[in-house]
């Protein structure tokens, strides 16, 4: 349950649903017009956290920056768009507590106010509600919680990141035939026909055997020829590697801004 004292330190909390997922910052802090407790807050929803959500603070914890709400972030996300300008009507009221399962007739029936409202509470007489002094959330409005000044606000572009998956790489090998040639040296004999005179050294072999005759000699002769066979043999490694290329992207949106001016009746000042 969150307390009076921890009100202050809602507005620019982050919350958080029941799962723990992370909802978005706390702009708002609604209270209750009669009992003056802490009804809603408004939650940045949205791309960039441009949209405010209303969220029933019953049920809600608040710890250190971290407010933990009853309802996921779905739910929230769905939740009926009210206008943030300061105060819930009893019909936006109703509605809200349809959608979100409370019972309206146990918790609310005036309607709530994004500062503190009810009582005098002005003690000191300065414009100021005493127990608001310094703490007062919501919009500006002329009124018991405000001062002399008033506050412009703008929407600022929060631009970030995320990863998601683009694709994916596999590594595969397949096998391919293909047609190669190479020169490779062959030898081969022939037949050459050696003659020698008859010397002394040779004569005994020259008249051995018949004067005349018919004589056959045969000598083998021999080639080689090219053969071809294959080895398989490893030639290199090959993985799979990721690298990380940064590239620049332009985005842009739609951001409201407040402007501030001097509507002075006095036309000679003008």
């Amino acid at each position: 349950m969150i307390t009076d004292s921890q009100v202050r330190d809602l507005v620019g909390s982050t919350a958080y649903g029941p799962n723990g997922e992370k909802l978005g910052k706390v702009g708002q802090v609604y209270f209750d017009d009669q009992t003056n407790r802490p009804e809603w807050v408004t939650v940045h929803t949205g791309l960039f956290g441009t949209n405010e959500t209303f969220v029933p603070v019953q049920g809600a914890e608040f710890s250190g920056d971290r407010v933990t709400l009853g309802y996921d972030k779905q739910k929230i996300k769905n939740a009926p768009n009210m206008a943030e300008d300061g105060h819930l009507s009893e019909d936006e009221e109703q509605q809200l507590y349809r959608y979100y399962g409370l019972d309206y007739g146990t918790t609310g029936t005036t309607g709530t106010t994004g500062v503190a409202g009810g009582r005098d509470r002005d003690g000191d007489g300065d414009g100021v509600y005493d127990d608001v002094a310094n703490t007062a959330v919501g919009r500006d409005t002329s009124g018991p919680t405000t001062d002399s000044a008033m506050t412009r606000s703008e929407e600022q572009l929060r631009v970030g990141t995320e990863t998601r998956q683009a694709g994916t790489a596999r590594l595969r090998k397949y096998v391919t035939t293909e047609h190669q040639q190479t020169t490779v040296p062959v030898s081969h004999e022939e037949v050459t026909l050696q003659r020698e005179p008859i010397t002394d050294a040779n004569r005994g072999d020259a008249y051995d055997g018949p004067a005349i005759s018919e004589e056959e000699h045969e000598v083998t002769l021999h080639a080689e020829r090219p053969v071809v066979d294959t080895e398989a043999v490893p030639v290199e490694r090959v993985r799979v590697g990721k690298q990380t290329v940064t590239d620049q992207e332009t985005v842009g949106g739609e951001v409201r801004k407040e402007q501030i001016e001097v509507d002075d009746t006095d036309l000679r000042r003008r």
